[in-house]
């Protein structure tokens, strides 16, 4: 088990498979997002490796993350690696949902249990505002495809001022309604050359959780408020499903917080809003034997920060999110 200076098990990895990206969202990356060459990144063979060796160390909960996870040559593959690695319970992905169509069984029948789709809007025009490139009716497809093949679902909507925080965000809470899935309202965090364009856009959990009442009637607290992951959960009346908020700028979540995340360079990044990174791709490559490699990952983690430092204005200028794995 591995635990940090304060207190907390950290068992839960999130591994970003690429920095690339099959869409351009305004809030994520710029238009012309310049991405690593393939050599840079880690290897098939690579990611096997440090998924045994975190498995070893008690991490049991890995997600599969990007840019775009599903955009990876042999993601369905790997995922079947990763769900048959001993010490494994859940491999999940968040991925936008525009492959979803085509992969969903294959990944399923490998072993993925959760999807968690990144849909900021129901509206076409909306839609394609925000992702600059994509087709909502192909993120429909998707989620369709997914549910068909018994993925449990979530579906996760960035709120942006101005763009999405009113009808689109009633539209998706109805779809609770009716299906037995989790939508999720997730403020928008800063990171690199786009922070003042996040910062500018924040929504808070209050002002959310108002406009939905306003049209659709009262929330109701689910698992008397206890946070579900990083979300705190409410039901609409006669709701199938439930809706999360996630806060980590306004309402930060940290003593609760188990994971930590890999990124597509093979570097430990302890704290999604800190800049501070374990370098692990250099010894992986220089021959470092496994016991090395865990000793590196537990002197990191034992290092992971409390939580971010927003109120002071530190900001992470080292990546935008797409670089890390949200």
């Amino acid at each position: 088990m591995t635990f940090d200076r304060f207190g907390r098990h950290i068992n839960y990895l999130r591994i970003s498979l690429t920095d690339k990206c099959n869409l351009r969202c305004v809030y994520c990356m710029p238009e012309d997002m310049t991405f690593r060459p393939r050599a840079e990144l880690l290897q098939d063979d690579e990611i096997d490796r440090l998924v045994r060796i975190f498995a070893g160390l008690g991490f049991h909960k890995f997600r599969l993350t990007g840019g775009e996870p599903t955009v990876r040559a042999n993601v369905v593959d790997i995922v079947g690696r990763i769900a048959h690695t001993p010490g494994v319970k859940t491999v999940a992905m968040t991925t936008n949902g525009l492959m979803l169509k085509d992969l969903a069984r294959p990944l399923a029948a490998a072993g993925l249990a959760r999807v968690n789709v990144s849909i900021d809007t129901l509206n076409p025009d909306k839609f394609k505002k925000l992702t600059r490139w994509g087709k909502v009716e192909d993120v429909w497809a998707g989620i369709n495809a997914a549910e068909r093949a018994g993925l449990h679902i979530k579906l996760n909507a960035v709120v942006v001022r101005n763009y999405n925080d009113r009808e689109d965000v009633v539209d998706l809470a109805r779809l609770t309604f009716y299906h037995d899935w989790q939508v999720r309202y997730i403020e928008m965090m800063p990171f690199g050359d786009v922070a003042d364009f996040q910062q500018a856009g924040i929504v808070s959990e209050e002002e959310l959780r108002q406009t939905i009442t306003a049209a659709l009637g009262p929330l109701a607290p689910v698992n008397d408020g206890q946070l579900d992951g990083e979300a705190s959960l409410y039901q609409l009346a006669e709701a199938m499903g439930t809706l999360g908020f996630i806060s980590s700028v306004t309402q930060p979540f940290c003593a609760s917080c188990t994971r930590a995340r890999l990124t597509a360079d093979g570097r430990l990044r302890l704290c999604l809003l800190r800049e501070k990174e374990v370098n692990l791709m250099d010894p992986l490559r220089n021959g470092a034997t496994d016991t090395q490699l865990e000793e590196i990952i537990r002197e990191g983690i034992w290092w992971k920060p409390w939580g971010h430092g927003l109120e002071q204005n530190v900001i992470p200028l080292n990546r935008v999110m797409s670089e890390i794995g949200g």
